[in-house]
């Protein structure tokens, strides 16, 4: 049994080596260091087999547009009483257990290598949404933000799925112009909103009348995908909709 402390400290050292040598082929550097579960620390994927059949699926009945849980399956009471940018937003998991700590480790410790194996099960929930979208859109980072971080985790996730799922992703079309603290540190639902109202501009004229699909890592609120939602409604977007790896609970 390996536990928990010597598993953190292996994925961070294997982590830290893989992305000082990103320059190496693939297979060379599974050679030296092999991939470890995030989940449990067993050597052979980023996610193993075992950890993979316990992963927190949100499973329905969800509200048709923001997409929480909804006993009825109709329109949660917010959604009702709301006008909004974004048709519809769905997760494919809840954002704890395993897939929290791979979001972590995307994110913040630098495995840009999971973000196909996350991107794995977006392709098959999109695949069963049915969705016709012209285009996949990552949620953009400031660009503070990316010069500290050097990546940006929805960039990389949608770069993956365009690529499984055959639609193209449009880097760039949606900015963030706004210095905004990190969502995370917001107090509660208002807080958020308020923090990224106007804070995404859309100088992309060629997406007007186009569906288009926005991809990022997590769903807490919606605050965001709305925030995007709006600027890409703003630049003539006939339709918005957004999936994410996981949503908050």
């Amino acid at each position: 049994m390996v536990s928990c402390a010597s598993a953190l400290t292996r994925r961070a050292q294997v982590h830290s080596f893989r992305g000082s040598l990103s320059s190496f082929g693939s297979s060379v550097l599974d050679c030296l260091f092999p991939q470890v579960c995030v989940g449990c620390g067993r050597i052979g994927d980023h996610i193993c087999s075992q950890c993979a059949t316990h992963l927190p699926l949100l499973v329905g009945p969800v509200c048709p547009a923001c997409g929480q849980p909804q006993p009825s399956g109709m329109l949660c009471h917010s959604c009702a009483s709301t006008r909004r940018s974004i048709s519809a937003v769905r997760s494919v998991f809840r954002f704890e257990g395993t897939i929290r700590t791979a979001i972590h480790e995307l994110k913040y410790r630098n495995l840009r290598a999971i973000a196909p194996a996350l991107a794995e099960h977006l392709d098959e929930y999109l695949r069963s949404w049915q969705l016709d979208v012209d285009f996949l859109v990552p949620v953009p980072l400031h660009k503070k933000r990316l010069r500290e971080r050097g990546y940006n985790q929805a960039e990389l996730l949608t770069a993956a799925l365009a690529g499984m799922c055959g639609v193209p992703m449009r880097k760039g079309s949606l900015r963030r112009t706004g210095g905004t603290m990190s969502q995370v540190r917001t107090r509660d639902a208002q807080e958020r909103h308020r923090n990224v109202a106007d804070a995404f501009t859309c100088p992309d004229a060629s997406l007007s009348a186009k569906r288009i699909l926005l991809i990022d890592d997590v769903c807490t609120t919606g605050a965001t995908l709305e925030a995007c939602a709006t600027a890409l409604r703003s630049a003539g977007v006939h339709e918005v909709l957004g999936l994410t790896v996981a949503r908050e609970m």
